[in-house]
């Protein structure tokens, strides 16, 4: 068996990113080829299987030419009719098995996906496989005519025992000597969000505790404007915007850190919130019906019950940070699902 990924894979590091990474990593572990067709502007040189296409003819020579028994899309935002034709196309090549797992846990609530679309439902109707993150993901399906055999509810989060000994960068490493305690916010830096909260709560927070720090690490495309607004406020320097960080490290500062703020327009089933849970630190996050137990929950753009969570969780006593069995049944599950389409 031979898997290609069509997808996004890091760098930046995202939850999408990490999910086609560990699918990888765990196929590759169990002797399995699995390619990569990285699908953003963030390119680089084709390397060890992982592709940078530039065009969609070069999408396409790849697919035709890599010896794949199974495509495996990923969609982690809207679908776009660019996406619809990679679709289309995939679902017909000869002789390969089509997957696809949908990541954007909003999308479902959203106007486009409620609206009539007959070429949309035809070609996620074509799909081998469909692979949600979560049960209304896979209702929506259904409701686009997805036969309800093809659909399989797998989470998208792999998890380690305890933290990669993975070296942090300085300037990271320097906040955190000069600051307590210490907040993280780990997602792209795009609207949906919503960092300007965090940003202005951190105001209120050093009111209370004066050494704390803000860490927000990810990339996107408002990272210039998210510096320059750091930077118009007077409590600029507890603020780090640290850009793009490999997994690793970031999983060895979130077990370190004294809480993870999660502050969403609309949002999925977060991976650093079940990172974040995983590792015994305590979560803020705006509440889009579907976090897991333990989480602290506050309306979406309520810089009131941000702050007013954060001081409470702040204020409890730390959690031991005890080791935990590492959570791989997802990849497992994965394999299971190409298992069925390729004995």
């Amino acid at each position: 068996m031979t898997v290609l990924q069509f997808g996004v894979f890091p760098p930046p590091d995202g939850g999408v990113q990490s999910n086609v990474k560990d699918i990888r990593d765990y196929l590759r572990r169990n002797g399995i080829r699995c390619g990569v067709v990285h699908l953003s502007r963030h390119r680089q040189a084709d390397n060890d299987d992982v592709f940078y296409p530039k065009t969609p003819l070069a999408v396409a020579e790849i697919a035709l030419t890599f010896p794949a028994d199974i495509f495996h899309f990923h969609l982690g935002g809207n679908v776009t009719r660019e996406l619809l034709g990679l679709y289309g196309f995939g679902t017909f090549v000869p002789r390969r098995k089509t997957v696809l797992t949908f990541h954007s846990g909003g999308y479902p609530s959203s106007p486009d996906a409620k609206r009539a679309h007959p070429l949309r439902n035809f070609v996620f109707r074509r799909f081998d496989r469909v692979i949600g993150v979560n049960g209304q993901i896979l209702d929506m399906f259904a409701g686009f005519g997805v036969p309800r055999e093809k659909l399989r509810l797998i989470p998208p989060y792999a998890l380690p025992s305890v933290p990669p000994a993975a070296e942090i960068p300085k300037t990271i490493c320097a906040f955190i000597r000069e600051h307590s305690p210490i907040l993280i916010g780990l997602c792209l830096l795009e609207p949906e969000y919503d960092l300007p909260l965090q940003i202005d709560v951190m105001e209120r927070v050093l009111r209370k505790y004066p050494r704390a720090g803000l860490l927000i690490i990810g990339a996107g495309s408002l990272e210039a404007e998210l510096r320059a607004l750091i930077a118009s406020k007077p409590w600029s320097s507890s603020i780090l915007l640290c850009g793009n960080v490999p997994r690793p490290a970031t999983l060895n500062i979130l077990a370190g850190a004294d809480l993870l703020v999660r502050t969403t327009w609309y949002d999925g089933d977060a991976v650093s919130i079940r990172e974040a849970l995983h590792f015994s630190v305590p979560v803020v996050a705006s509440d889009n019906g579907m976090r897991p137990e333990g989480v602290t929950l506050i309306p979406a753009r309520d810089i009131d019950a941000l702050e007013n969570e954060i001081d409470r969780r702040l204020a409890e006593p730390k959690l031991p940070r005890v080791p935990k069995p590492a959570v791989e049944e997802n990849l497992k599950a994965v394999l299971d699902v190409y298992r069925e389409l390729y004995p």
